[in-house]
């Protein structure tokens, strides 16, 4: 099939074609319905259920076909994104990419490091001197706001560990050199005095014998589009699709029962994203039917029934709650659920979802 000559009326989404975004790309694509067999040999698939075709691309090449409105959708890095604003410029009302969601995964640093042994941890002693790496847009924009700090004396809020303010272009002392991979092997090469390069665990970095001294940009996975995509109704379902994916992975539904009276107590221990469901529980129906059975034998007595009714007001106390909890913090809510009162708790998984 032509496949360029079905393109005529999709959605055209851009997902990575390869490298550590891509695995959970796809999850969220699978999560979403949005059904599609790729082509070992092709880079344009098309969706099965929708009127999209998916584009396969370098997660650094997504920003600028969104950004031309060439491709309405696309997931990449923020740090790609940053990288193509500061190599082509802000966006414009008709150019760039907007942000419609942060996916929560593929979180990294775009770090300045130096030797371990010998490497100074103020950043400001590279100026003029030998900086490797991948994205020479930021990089420059970084150096050229320690320069403009060293020369003019005016702060441009560059810390050694949070993340640097971005100045405008100018002409550089710092000697910046593009590299596309391996970057951490520069310095121990004689290529470079200090590198910049992204670190999510930081064991490359440890093992090549570099270390952090500060951070031109925290990144994690985002969703973008264009400034005029050509089905915005479809961007919309596409985005309410992803983050209902995401929410079931990053949540779990906790279910249990507790006295009425601590609601407060139980409600500041498990919120929720919005607020916990509460019901009564119906325990009158048991009791009735515990009652019918014992007048029909003809053995319930008057002190009974007082017994039973106090058992029914006693149970009128008790609600059940439910509420989307964190996974990650699951096991510390349960025990502090526990440890107020609560009791037959339950956590079930959340397979999808429709959240905000």
């Amino acid at each position: 099939m032509d496949l360029v000559n079905h393109l005529e009326g999709r959605l055209l989404f851009a997902v990575p074609k390869k490298g550590r975004l891509q695995q959970p790309c796809l999850d969220l694509l699978s999560g979403s319905d949005i059904q599609f067999k790729r082509s070992p040999r092709l880079d344009i698939t098309l969706v099965k259920n929708h009127a999209i075709a998916l584009i396969f691309l370098p997660a650094a090449d997504i920003p600028t076909f969104v950004g031309e409105g060439r491709v309405d959708l696309g997931i990449t890095g923020r740090d790609q994104v940053a990288e193509h604003e500061a190599t082509f410029g802000p966006p414009t009302e008709t150019s760039g990419v907007e942000e419609v969601l942060d996916l929560g995964f593929g979180n990294c640093k775009l770090q300045v490091q130096v030797p371990e042994r010998g490497g100074s941890d103020d950043p400001r002693d590279l100026v003029g001197r030998n900086v490797v790496t991948s994205f020479t847009g930021l990089t420059r924009q970084y150096f050229e706001g320690l320069e403009r700090e060293g020369s003019q004396g005016r702060e441009t809020g560059v810390t050694g560990t949070g993340d640097a303010k971005i100045v405008g272009k100018g002409e550089l002392k710092t000697k910046i050199k593009f590299v596309g991979g391996s970057v951490e092997a520069a310095c121990a090469l004689g290529v470079a005095d200090g590198i910049v390069d992204l670190v999510e665990s930081g064991e490359t970095m440890k093992a090549a014998g570099l270390k952090a001294i500060s951070t031109v940009v925290t990144s994690t996975a985002v969703l973008i589009k264009s400034k005029r995509p050509s089905n915005q109704k479809l961007v919309d379902l596409i985005a309410s699709r992803i983050r209902g994916v995401i929410a079931a992975q990053s949540y779990v539904l906790c279910q249990y029962n507790i006295p009425r009276r601590l609601l407060p107590t139980v409600k500041a221990i498990t919120p929720g994203k919005r607020a916990p469901t509460v019901t009564a529980l119906d325990m009158n129906a048991s009791a009735a039917a515990s009652a019918s059975a014992e007048g029909k034998e003809g053995k319930e007595s008057n002190g009974d029934e007082g017994k039973k009714m106090e058992e029914e007001e006693e149970a009128e106390e008790w609600v059940a709650l439910s509420v989307m909890v964190e996974r990650k913090r699951i096991a510390e809510v349960m025990d502090q659920l526990t440890d107020v009162g609560a009791q037959d708790i339950l956590v079930l998984e959340i397979s999808n979802s429709r959240t905000r």
